[in-house]
């Protein structure tokens, strides 16, 4: 028999974050979103909390835990709030893990021990103007001269890749093309500040408004030959790799906001009177919150199922992609329901489910969007 309860470890860590959550994070979020305004302190909290190393080895300033115990903390931030969450899940998935995976004992022993601090957050430079879900579609450049490389081009919707603590940015880009024709396309770490490299001023966002985005610009941007990431032109495998995690750690978000549209949905149907008793009484309102429980349970699963095939280093792909079209249906169904339950609340930002419906509908595009999921879930049928 399959077992979904969390073990000892698990279940402390989760109970250490919803604390964090409800009392540090909850009581102050509400003004940095309406300012979008990056929450430095919480950030800098949640790093000496260790929560941007979990996954890695003691050696890089990692807590050696796994990736199942990152996706138990960022659902549990989501509960709250998502712009925190995904500040950790792009910052360690996008920011740290390209590094860990694919790069030399020198590049992580330069960059690793000030990413899993959180004292420096990377961001993962992939998506552009022209070249969002057909990343193959890259035009970004960058040719060796004199011993470096020289990039040029633009990115779009980058997160964690303009505060005041982004130490670097994972830029994929065109470095040749094969025999065949197709472009080869390679990673280059280009560090923040680089000459030529241009951060537009934040997005004005519908959601995730206190998470930094931005667009990049590359101009003759120099960096040395050795922060080449992996191996030439091999950048788009790399990427491919990178997403699937991703994938199961946005799941985990969405489920978190899924769970924190239940939660607040059901606090306020206990509380609110209407015709004489609480509206939870209300078999209408009762049987939608029951809904957006299942909904979440069963989105929950789905990326159990996915993070367990991971750690046992079974192919995970299809089941990452079903995680991730489930999970972000629910928070979009369920920030709907709840802001439907909260009336006119709903609609007020200031109350948790306005910002929940607004953060809901980035989950069925970023990471690959809903349709490149079921596009990807045929394709492993055969189709």
């Amino acid at each position: 028999m399959i077992d979904n309860r969390l073990d000892d470890e698990y279940e402390t860590l989760r109970k250490t974050v919803e604390i964090f959550a409800r009392e540090e994070v909850a009581p102050v979020i509400g003004d940095f979103y309406e300012r979008h305004a990056f929450p430095y302190d919480l950030v800098a909290k949640m790093g000496e909390m260790g929560l941007f190393g979990l996954p890695f080895e003691a050696r890089y300033g990692g807590q050696g835990g796994d990736f199942f115990a990152v996706c138990v903390v960022i659902e549990e931030l989501a509960r709250v709030d998502s712009s925190i969450a995904v500040t950790l899940e792009a910052g360690l998935t996008l920011g740290v893990m390209p590094i860990y995976r694919f790069g030399t004992e020198d590049q992580k022993n330069e960059w690793l021990p000030k990413l899993t601090s959180g004292k420096m957050i990377g961001a993962f430079g992939l998506t552009e103007p022209g070249a969002g879900s057909d990343a193959s579609n890259t035009i970004t450049t960058a040719v060796l001269q004199d011993d470096e490389w020289v990039i040029n081009g633009s990115k779009a919707f980058i997160t964690n890749a303009g505060s005041d603590i982004t130490g670097l940015i994972t830029v994929t880009a065109v470095t040749g093309t094969s025999p065949e024709g197709r472009k080869e396309i390679s990673t280059i770490i280009v560090p923040a500040g680089t000459p030529g490299l241009t951060v537009a001023p934040g997005y004005s966002k519908v959601g995730w408004c206190a998470a930094d985005c931005h667009e990049l610009a590359f101009d003759n941007v120099r960096v040395p030959a050795s922060n080449l990431l992996g191996e030439l032109g091999r950048g788009y495998a790399q990427f491919l790799s990178t997403l699937d995690e991703g994938r199961v750690g946005v799941s985990a978000l969405a489920v978190g906001l899924a769970q924190g549209c239940v939660d607040q949905s059901v606090r306020y149907a206990q509380e609110r009177e209407t015709f004489g008793q609480p509206l939870g009484k209300h078999q209408a309102i009762a049987f939608k919150i029951a809904e957006m429980e299942a909904r979440t349970h069963v989105a929950r699963l789905a990326y159990y199922a996915a993070a367990a095939k991971m750690l046992r280093g079974e192919p995970f792909k299809r089941e990452a992609s079903i995680a991730k079209l489930v999970s972000s249906n629910a928070a979009m169904d369920n920030s709907r329901d709840a802001t439907q339950i909260f009336g006119g609340m709903g609609f007020i930002n200031e109350t948790p489910v306005a910002r929940f419906y607004r953060d809901a509908k980035i989950l069925e595009v970023g990471e690959g969007s809903s349709e490149v999921q079921k596009m990807l879930i045929s394709r492993d049928l055969g189709l």
